[in-house]
């Protein structure tokens, strides 16, 4: 079988499992199990706990002890049963550490899918640069169809989103056992610490200015990212509880509307080399910034009938905001960061978004919309909550300008002209 194919399933059903209940879990937490907000602020915290230790180790191990396709399939079949298992949690605390376990399996295979689709297509002297990327495309496309297949079964507030995500890993845990090879190799560590084992070293580029500020405002885009992934799904749902809106598409299919997000990413996606070129990369994280501002403002003034149009815009705008900064992010790295500490710098980059970025973003949000914005009756003034979400994300645009001098050089034009 073609190994491109062969990646592309296995990408596919490796954001199948995350889409399968990641934006629909806050509807299943407050629709169907009725807990509180700050403890959902918990449960989404997992992942930035996960993010900021799980990649680091299962690293080490597939560099040193087993293949890294054979420990990739070991996590997706300890993730499988403990997905199988959260539909029998019966508290909101037991559901927080099962859901920690669930990450700690989950949040590995991310980098050990693509350690896997590297090594396999440069053992068939494959481009990866070029032939990559579109590959991965399908991760959003499985990602997509997830969310349609979840909400078009009317599973949105069901258990079941659990069984259809468990069911997929344990299909990807064994096909991942027919993958090419991905053997350890013995890592070299001469005069080496052991910091730089572990990649602890890339935390000196805090001492340099223009990497310490990006670091920061990694983990506070971070934070807005997870916002959304927690409570975009859970808000349309709300809207069922008025009369008026109850028979609107956005109701009943809250998690199809979503999915817009993620169509417009794959779309945002290709139009980053034009914006770079056009702009440079410091604009290009600022019109991220700025599109953080109008998702939420959108979502503030937006309703599932006459104000359909700004939550499809919303959506439409997520692209933008999503890719912006990530994508350009990871090219301000790679560009900037010395070669010998490249991949150690890149994995900071995502422990600051995923894991602290998410971890802070996840608790603090919980936290303040249950003390100022939960009535009596445990109903939420979203207008209220995405306003101030969107004042989070303008201060943050207002700031970073000012505070972030960069310019382009010669290594980030190269990038971009070849991207």
């Amino acid at each position: 079988m073609n190994i491109k194919f062969r990646l592309i399933l296995m990408n596919f059903m490796q954001f199948f499992i995350w889409g399968a209940w990641l934006l629909t879990i806050g509807a299943y937490w407050f629709q169907n199990k009725h807990w509180s907000g700050a403890q959902f602020g918990a449960i989404f915290s997992t992942m930035g706990i996960a993010s900021i230790f799980m990649p680091t180790i299962t690293g080490i191990i597939a560099d040193r002890f087993i293949n890294a396709e054979k420990l990739y399939g070991i996590m997706h079949i300890l993730g499988a049963c403990v997905l199988f298992s959260l539909p029998m949690v019966k508290d909101p605390g037991t559901f927080f550490w099962v859901i920690l376990l669930n990450m700690m399996f989950y949040m590995p295979t991310l980098s050990l899918s693509i350690t896997v689709a590297y090594s396999a297509l440069k053992n068939q002297s494959i481009d990866v640069v070029k032939e990559y990327p579109p590959i991965r495309t399908w991760g959003t496309v499985g990602f997509i169809v997830a969310l349609w297949a979840v909400s078009l079964t009317h599973n949105e507030t069901s258990s079941n989103q659990f069984y259809i995500a468990s069911g997929v890993s344990l299909l990807l845990g064994l096909y991942s056992f027919t993958l090419p090879k991905c053997r350890p190799y013995a890592v070299r560590t001469g005069n080496k610490s052991f910091a730089n084992l572990l990649g602890l070293n890339a935390f000196a580029l805090f001492k340099t200015p223009k990497f310490a500020i990006f670091f920061i405002f990694s983990l506070l885009l971070g934070a807005a990212l997870q916002l959304t992934n927690a409570y975009g799904d859970t808000y349309l749902h709300d809207f069922a509880k008025i009369p008026a809106y109850q028979d609107t598409i956005a109701v009943k299919y809250p998690a199809i509307i979503m999915s817009i997000s993620q169509i417009s990413e794959t779309l945002f996606i290709l139009a980053i080399p034009f914006f770079l070129r056009r702009f440079g990369i410091k604009y290009v994280m600022l019109f991220s910034m700025l599109a953080w501002v109008l998702r939420f403002g959108l979502f503030a003034l937006g309703d599932p009938a006459g104000g359909l149009w700004m939550i499809i815009l919303s959506c439409i705008v997520y692209g933008m905001a999503f890719d912006f900064f990530n994508i350009s992010g990871s090219l301000f790295v790679e560009t900037q960061a010395s070669p010998e500490i490249r991949g150690s710098a890149q994995g900071m980059f995502m422990m600051m978004v995923n894991g602290f970025g998410a971890f802070f973003g996840s608790r603090i949000s919980g936290f303040v919309i249950d003390r100022f914005f939960t009535n009596a009756d445990q109903t939420k003034d979203w207008h209220s909550i995405w306003l101030s979400f969107s004042a989070y994300a303008l201060i943050i645009a207002i700031i970073f300008p000012f505070v972030f001098r960069y310019k382009h050089n010669a290594a980030l034009k190269h990038a971009i002209q070849h991207a």
